[in-house]
């Protein structure tokens, strides 16, 4: 967490507010957050906690207007939450209205249109195991099917 705050702190002015997206009721994000308030003192930046629950159809905009009040210069979307990455295009769209930078968890929100991401990309995760699984796969059959591993040079 603290590489991705010291990232997306090198292209904000100083000092700023930074809007924090998170769930509270999510089993990562409270860590998360302790660990982003230690990184934020150390870059001079000021973070604004805007917890969003359920349902999402009115705390996400109420979370906006909220860090609109709180005169928030940037948006930090913490990762490993659904919600958010099912919402991103909604995200993405209230950070270039109000023209806030904005830091996302997952690539796809980049590739919705925002401004930058640390993190995995969830189609390449979604494939690995996939791919991991096929060569296991191929291991077992080759060592219970000696022959099926060699070429057949009786041609």
């Amino acid at each position: 967490m603290p590489k991705m705050l010291e990232l997306f702190a090198s292209v904000l002015p100083r000092p700023t507010t930074v809007a924090v997206l998170a769930d509270a009721r999510s089993e990562v994000h409270p860590r998360m957050w302790k660990a982003l308030v230690q990184a934020a003192q150390a870059l001079n930046l000021k973070l604004l906690k805007m917890d969003v629950g359920r349902p999402i159809d009115v705390a996400l905009p109420a979370a906006f207007e909220t860090a609109l009040r709180e005169k928030a210069g940037a948006i930090f979307v913490l990762p490993d939450e659904p919600q958010f990455l099912t919402r991103r295009a909604e995200i993405v769209a209230f950070a270039a209205k109000h023209r806030l930078p904005a830091f996302y968890g997952a690539r796809e929100a980049v590739d919705e249109g925002g401004l930058m991401s640390y993190g995995e990309n969830l189609r390449t995760a979604y494939r690995m195991p996939r791919s991991i699984s096929g060569k296991c796969r191929m291991a077992r059959r080759r060592a219970i099917y000696p022959s099926a591993s060699r070429p057949n040079s009786s041609w």
